[in-house]
């Protein structure tokens, strides 16, 4: 019987990621296309936002998902407030990243995550990496800086913002699996939740920044074109959202991260293809070592977690 569920939990993982990589893919090629001729981006990211909890809020009722927990006060601003805020950046950088370079150098970028975790983990944890560890580090940075270097459509703020955007989706991972938990919630509750709570607290950001956007928006000539690309991009993201904590909730933070790797290929080799975005070969070589780097890493990480670990 224990068999039996290993493999139904198995392949419930290997269906979500699927799910995920496909969603993702087609989210980041739909915003792509809506970036480009509506290049505002806070307003792209308060649309996913709004898709967020519109579509969680009766979708989670009609599967009788558990209601969310009550969170204590301090706990409340200490941990949710700040992933939240967290979620919106994150999605926010997101979305200039891919506004201002192809999406295939963006997530090449995005795949210094790693990078980002061992450095968090130093200042927040204490926690030294092993050589291996570090040898594969220097590999995704080799691989990003190759990959940057030859990038036709280079922009210092889309790589900025990518690299802001992986710095802090690695905080959010960190503490998100810490919420699951402590707290017991259900993950789509959360997820529901900081999307909430991000809406709420920037909501006076985006109105003193873009809030003119939805007039410019009404006033353009391909108005119901753009309109259908922002309402499919806010309903794709909602979907990849709910696919990647759904992951998320079931495996390790490890494993979790060789399949954001894997995401990231599968996001990479589809705006390739569909985008047909230019790439020379030393681009392609750059991106391909950034994603062996990533692959060293999660293995490094593995033999790591079987030894004893290193003196602080």
């Amino acid at each position: 019987m224990g068999a039996a569920n290993g493999r139904r939990e198995a392949l419930t993982v290997v269906a979500l990621c699927v799910a995920w990589y496909a969603l993702s893919s087609a989210s980041n090629v739909v915003g792509k296309l809506a970036m480009t001729d509506f290049p505002y981006p806070l307003t792209v990211t308060m649309v996913q936002l709004l898709s967020l909890v519109a579509y969680s809020a009766p979708a989670l009722s009609a599967c009788g998902v558990r209601r969310e927990p009550d969170f204590p006060r301090a706990y409340y601003w200490r941990t949710l407030v700040p992933l939240a805020v967290a979620k919106f950046f994150t999605t926010m950088f997101s979305q200039v990243s891919i506004w201002k370079v192809p999406i295939s150098y963006a997530h090449t970028v995005k795949a210094t995550t790693p990078l980002w975790t061992a450095l968090l983990a130093r200042v927040l944890l204490g926690e030294r990496q092993p050589r291996g560890v570090q040898a594969a580090l220097l590999l995704i940075a080799l691989g990003v800086g190759v990959a940057s270097a030859t990038e036709l459509h280079f922009d210092a703020l889309g790589l900025g913002a990518a690299l802001a955007a992986a710095a802090l989706l690695s905080l959010q991972h960190i503490y998100s699996k810490r919420v699951l938990r402590d707290t017991g919630v259900h993950h789509l509750r959360l997820l529901q939740k900081l999307g909430r709570l991000a809406l709420v607290l920037l909501l006076p950001v985006w109105a003193v920044a873009e809030g003119g956007a939805p007039w410019r928006l009404a006033g353009a000539s391909d108005a119901p074109r753009l309109a259908a690309l922002l309402a499919a991009d806010g309903a794709l993201a909602w979907l990849q959202a709910v696919a990647a904590f759904s992951v998320l909730s079931r495996v390790s933070p490890l494993a979790y991260a060789v399949a954001s790797a894997a995401k990231r290929a599968a996001v990479v080799g589809a705006s390739l293809v569909v985008l047909r975005n230019p790439a020379p070969p030393l681009n392609l070589a750059g991106m391909a070592l950034a994603a062996l780097g990533v692959l060293a890493y999660n293995r490094a990480k593995l033999h790591a977690r079987r030894a004893p670990p290193l003196p602080i």
